[in-house]
């Protein structure tokens, strides 16, 4: 108990970059430049989706809220990383670690449920478009993103739970960028094996099931536009859904692998390093992959 109260009272140290000391100054104005980008890029698409009539349709309404979930996303651990590059710092307070780890697997299962959506727009629009004005109602849109919210947030306000409430052993440096479940599991001196399977559950509920669903409606698309008799048409409707599917790829490979895969000693670096594709590379590439290859945003923007 004394122990345990010890690691709440002292936090974590985030240990990041901290092998490399020479390059701290580099880091902090790449990953600077990282967020600028983010930020800039996806407040852009966010605004232009509200303030432009001609954008106001189902697949720039999913588009809107990703642009907001990937600003949240990057800032709530990209501002610390930025502080611990400055000031080289990786301290963390109990709470603040706890929070850090609540909001980033909120976000980050909200977002594969909304992809998930965005999917299923994409294969109603090319699927079914005499019915897509009224499959996708503005009510049905606005209903599966709030219901992603309400079935998210009490299972990562449990998950949270669970894992700050083990008992940390006398070390508190955990080998990660960030406060994560994984890397947290390591640090804990009792039997995880329960923490272990609430994790691989919530990856199946909210990453492989989305994910499925995400393949099997690109096999009905692809299949939709094989179909179409215009070599044109087909390489327009695919190139529109490729930029989806680019992202959908990133973001559930680099996950799932990091939450799934076995985890020696020896790969610690690997799995935070990789960590950063979907924390960092994803959102960088949301607004590049759906501005600039969307010709009704340029034209949009250029408005």
């Amino acid at each position: 108990k004394g122990l345990e109260n010890h690691t709440v009272g002292s936090g974590f140290i985030l240990l990041g970059f901290s092998g490399h000391s020479s390059l701290q100054g580099l880091c902090f104005a790449a990953f600077l430049v990282i967020y600028l980008v983010v930020l800039t890029g996806n407040s852009l698409i966010a605004l232009i989706t509200v303030v432009d009539s001609s954008l106001h349709s189902p697949m720039y309404f999913f588009l809107r809220n990703l642009s907001f979930l990937e600003v949240c996303y990057t800032s709530v651990t990209l501002p610390k990383m930025l502080v611990g590059f400055l000031m080289e710092d990786g301290r963390i307070s109990f709470l603040g670690c706890a929070a850090q780890l609540y909001f980033l697997v909120l976000l980050g299962s909200i977002e594969s449920l909304l992809l998930a959506a965005m999917a299923y727009d994409r294969y109603t629009a090319i699927c079914d478009p005499l019915r897509y004005t009224l499959i996708m109602s503005r009510g049905l849109c606005i209903r599966l993103v709030v219901g992603s919210w309400i079935a998210v947030v009490p299972v990562q306000v449990g998950q949270t739970y669970q894992v700050f409430t083990l008992p940390f052993c006398a070390s508190h440096d955990l080998h990660h960028f960030f406060c994560d479940v994984p890397p947290l599991l390591e640090l804990a001196c009792a039997d995880t094996s329960w923490h272990r399977v609430m994790l691989y559950t919530i990856i199946l509920v909210f990453a492989i099931l989305p994910f499925s669903l995400i393949v099997i409606s690109y096999i009905q698309i692809i299949r939709a536009i094989l179909k179409i008799p215009s070599a044109l048409g087909r390489h327009k409707t695919f190139s529109t859904c490729s930029s989806h599917l680019g992202v959908v790829t990133l973001f559930y490979g680099s996950a799932t692998v990091t939450y799934l895969k076995q985890r020696p000693r020896d790969s610690v670096d690997a799995d935070k390093y990789l960590a950063l594709l979907y924390i960092i590379v994803t959102p960088m590439f949301n607004p590049v992959i759906y501005s600039l290859r969307n010709k009704e945003v340029r034209i949009a923007l250029k408005r």
